[in-house]
Order: C-alpha cells, then structure tokens, then sequence
C-alpha cells in the first residue's frame, strides 16, 4: 500500500477539458482535480497526476453547457434529497469561482427557474499540500421565500470496474440491552440482493460494479445507516475513501440513511447524506467530506480481505 506524497502546494489553473474551454485544475505533486466552471459545481475528475480518472465521465455528455435538459456528465456533484422533481435541477450554467490560497470556491446562480425551489448550491475544495486529501464541503442556501425540508446529498460517480465496500453496524448475540434495532438498510424498488453483484457480509456490504449485469434488474442500490462514517471504492489496486461527519439522533433521508450506493452497467455511485432540515429562508446546510486515494492494495473478496487490508487503509485516513 502506497499513498504518495507530494513536496509543492496546491495550485489551481485554468485549462480547456473534454469539450470545456474553461475549467479549474487543482493539483499538487501527487493527485489533481479537474472541477467545471462552465457547468456545475462540479467536480469532473479525481486522480493520481498522469494517471485515469477514478471518476465516470459521460462522453456524449462533455462540453454540453447552456441547456434546461439534465445532464449526468459523471464525476462528483451536489444534490438535494429526497429525490424528487428538484432534485434533477440542471446544472448547466457558469458557476463563480473564489480562489483563497488553497482553497476554491465554486458557487452556482440560485435555481429560479422550473423546477428548482430557490436553492443556491456550492462546493469548496481544499487540497493538501501533500499526498491524496481532499476536504470537500458542500452548501446549499435557501435562497426562497419559503422553508423548505431538505439534506445534502453528495455524490462521487465512480469508473466502471470495481466495487464499493460500506462497514455494517457491529454485531452482538441478543441481550437485555440489545432488543432494539442497530441501524437500517433500505430497498429500492429495483434492489435485488439475489443480484451477483452484492455480497452481504456480517460486517460489509460489498456491490460489484458490472458493465454486463445478468440479474432482472440493470440498476442496483441501497441505503443504511452507517455509525462508522466511511466508505470505500476498491478498483484496480487503487482504493478511494470517503468519511462523513455522523450526528447521531439526527433524522436521515430515504428510512434513515446517511451513505448510500447506486450501480448501473456504466458506473457506481458512493454517496453520503446529511441529515434532514427544515431550511429556512437565508439558512445554510452544509456538509463536509472527507477524500482520500490509495494505490498498491492488495486484491481480494471475501471479509478476511477487508479487514486485514481495507480496514488497516481506512484507519490510517483520518
């Protein structure tokens, strides 16, 4: 296991991208980010420098701007639970870019239009000056007359190949002190844990990511309640985490969850959500993660692996 470290400080650059003639990168000497500004907030690519995306991208997609149509372009992008008619908001116009020494800013107009409900999202980025960590914050203000319940929803759209790995809640045997439930795990219509890509564990969920699924279902997702507040993407020996902050009590989106995961035969979606508000007019919800990127993990399958090799990762990302 290696996570490389770097010797300059972050620095951003406006570059031309995949269609997009402006666009932010953010690198140091170990991994960039190449983050829209033409469309967005948007952040289109996470990697090693010299490296493949760990991000999806949709080609048919790139350099759209300007349009009312939803686009799902790929990489990591904000959204708004629960999903409904808001939720599809385009984000297809410029955002306004505030650089503060290491940190940028990228701030979308408010949504005033069908069917946006006056929110104003935004994404800050704050890159270490060495190695993969990546601090992400998320903010959605209300920008309405109205409050409106909501939480942040965040996204990370992940190349096809690999799988995700998310930590159940502990086990124990009945007890006196153990009658109520430990947390939650929530079905979609489309959720089939017959599916091949799933293995349900004692300890992990795991869902393969598969280009040529053979289940009744092309799409596969599920949402718990996750007390340990990570989540992991293992694809070709590179291992991409993510934590989110756990306010315990709180009430979560979709039953109560607060990390969710989504697959398709394109890509796999790691997600965390923060907890449900009533957003009044001028309020903000805001919501941080926390990235890393591993490379030289070791292969493997079944819970021995993830906990002689993932976990060890995971606790060294703090």
């Amino acid at each position: 296991m290696q996570q490389t470290a770097g010797a300059s400080a972050p620095k951003g650059d406006e570059v031309e991208y995949h269609g997009w003639k402006k666009a932010l990168r953010v690198c140091n000497d170990t991994v960039e980010l190449i983050i829209l500004t033409e469309v967005g907030p948007r952040i289109l690519f996470f990697g090693f420098r010299g490296e493949q995306n760990e991000f999806h991208e949709v080609p048919e997609h790139s350099g759209k701007s300007g349009d009312e149509v939803f686009h799902v372009y790929g990489g990591h992008r904000l959204w708004v639970s629960p999903e409904v008619e808001r939720t599809y908001y385009p984000d297809n116009v410029p955002v306004s870019v505030c650089t503060h020494k290491d940190t940028f800013i990228l701030t979308a107009p408010p949504e005033s239009t069908h069917p946006g409900t006056n929110l104003q999202k935004e994404i800050q980025i704050k890159l270490a000056e060495t190695g993969t960590h990546v601090s992400v914050t998320h903010r959605i203000t209300n920008r309405g007359k109205e409050a409106t319940e909501m939480a942040p929803w965040a996204l990370s759209v992940m190349a096809g190949g690999g799988k995700a790995i998310l930590p159940l809640p502990p086990r124990a045997p009945v007890a006196p002190d153990r009658l109520l439930p430990e947390g939650v795990l929530t079905l979609w219509s489309y959720t089939d844990l017959a599916d091949p890509r799933w293995k349900i564990g004692t300890k992990y969920i795991q869902l393969q990511q598969d280009k040529s699924p053979t289940g009744q279902f092309r799409e596969q997702m599920t949402g718990i309640y996750n007390p340990f507040g990570w989540g992991a993407y293992f694809r070709q020996g590179h291992l991409f985490i993510k934590r989110a902050e756990v306010q315990k009590n709180a009430k979560y989106p979709d039953f109560g969850c607060n990390f969710e995961t989504y697959t398709d035969p394109h890509s796999l979606e790691l997600e965390t959500l923060g907890p449900l508000q009533n957003l009044e007019p001028g309020q903000t919800a805001e919501h941080r993660e926390e990235w890393w990127l591993f490379r030289e993990i070791p292969a493997g399958d079944d819970e021995t692996w993830v906990d002689g090799v993932i976990l060890p990762v995971v606790e060294s990302a703090q």
